[in-house]
């Protein structure tokens, strides 16, 4: 059975290109295109990890964070800010509403796996990823 990572991003582009760096990696993928859908999926599986874009329709990636972190059944599931905003203080105030990481957008495809598999877990940072 594969890994599961949920990734809450309305932008088609951004869900296409981190899905298929995910999948072609061997993990199985969930996507949800608003904050409200993306809680309700992680409420309901078990994931290994949750990126999140900021910028989302009717909740913002603060707020689900803040939201995803009352979850006693998510607290070792890292959750990653994948975002544009690279603003002084974006990242310590995504970070102070509950994210565990951060990667900014454009993502960089030679380095997003690893970074992801970095934030799971720190016994799989030398596994080997497909180029």
């Amino acid at each position: 059975m594969s890994e599961t990572i949920l990734i809450i991003e309305d932008n088609p582009q951004n869900m296409y290109m981190m899905r298929f760096l995910l999948e072609k990696n061997g993990f199985r993928v969930i996507g949800a295109e608003n904050g409200r859908e993306g809680i309700d999926h992680a409420l309901r599986h078990k994931l290994s990890a949750i990126l999140l874009d900021i910028q989302l329709p009717e909740m913002d990636g603060y707020a689900v964070a803040a939201e995803l972190t009352k979850h006693a059944e998510l607290n070792n599931t890292p959750i990653i800010a994948v975002t544009s905003y690279a603003m002084v203080g974006d990242r310590e105030q995504i970070l102070a509403a509950g994210a565990t990481g951060y990667i900014e957008k454009p993502i960089d495809p030679e380095t997003f796996v690893v970074e992801i598999i970095r934030y799971m877990s720190s016994d799989r940072c030398d596994q080997e990823i497909d180029s």
